[in-house]
């Protein structure tokens, strides 16, 4: 198989997050509701305060870019990157809504950041980092564009035996077919999962590493059928695993991936653990 080069992995995931923004505009206040600790957490890890300038890497629809936008007040500005103009154009939504005037998103590549040394007091990112082909690469740009004495924080999932929100899937398609090995270095969602790997890059690259903490919560459904539709709405790389099956493979696997989300049955809903990485860094004064 011929390896792709980065600039083809970029705009194959443009391509991916552009065609499931309707699905996270759709699920936006579910998933706010859900994911508001991360946000907060992010937020307070960096930092931030009054009158900062803070820039927000993989927006997605709006947070935590929305949230530090608060933060920092009409003093203060934050910019959101997104490679998906789509999900860019729902977080503008949102953040007119909000009546926020000191945020703005851009579509953009997070490896080749357009701004000049030292513009940032805080850099911020939520489950963005580990879809990278170039991660030293990146961590470069985020210490270049950083003010001294600036804050990295960043969250990425854990592994996957900590995370059955995730994982569910992937284990019910790998039940239908034969999948290779995950490549340790490629792109994905669990390429940071382990111990020590962000903040070693980080340290590389120039930041001073401060933490690296695994915090569990849960994602709550009203069913086993909701958390599949979410799946088919908004994952686009379980999208496309899901899309090398045959139509009675598809069949099985839904049966099969409600059957198992079922079995988290809490109450009246299904509350699915999920395990998330803290990273946070300075760079030097």
């Amino acid at each position: 198989m011929t390896q792709q080069s980065s600039e083809q992995i970029i705009e194959a995931q443009r391509q991916d997050w552009n065609r499931v923004a309707g699905g996270w505009e759709k699920w936006d206040r579910f998933f706010d509701e859900n994911m508001t600790f991360l946000n907060h957490r992010l937020v307070a890890d960096a930092r931030l305060r009054t009158g900062q300038h803070v820039l927000d890497l993989g927006s997605g629809t709006g947070y935590p870019a929305l949230l530090a936008a608060q933060a920092v007040g009409p003093q203060g500005s934050v910019i959101g990157i997104d490679l998906a103009e789509a999900m860019l154009t729902a977080a503008g939504r949102k953040a007119k809504t909000l009546g926020l005037t000191n945020v703005t998103f851009r579509t953009g590549d997070v490896t080749t950041l357009p701004f000049g040394a030292g513009s940032f007091d805080a850099v911020i990112s939520r489950f963005c980092l580990m879809f990278l082909p170039e991660i030293p690469k990146a961590l470069g740009e985020i210490t270049r564009v950083l003010k001294p004495g600036g804050y990295l924080a960043a969250a990425v999932w854990a592994s996957p035996d900590k995370n059955p929100y995730l994982r569910i899937s992937i284990d019910v398609i790998k039940q239908l077919i034969e999948l290779p090995p995950p490549d340790p270095e490629a792109p994905g969602i669990f390429r940071l999962a382990k111990p020590g790997d962000l903040p070693a890059i980080a340290q590389q690259a120039g930041l001073l590493p401060l933490a690296d903490e695994e915090v569990t919560a849960e994602v709550v459904f009203l069913s086993a059928r909701d958390y599949y539709t979410s799946l088919m709405d908004l994952a686009a790389p379980i999208q496309n695993l899901l899309a090398t099956l045959s139509a009675s493979q598809k069949s099985e696997a839904e049966h099969r991936i409600i059957q198992a989300a079922g079995s988290y049955q809490r109450g009246a809903g299904i509350a699915l653990p999920m395990t998330v990485r803290f990273v946070t860094a300075r760079k030097p004064i």
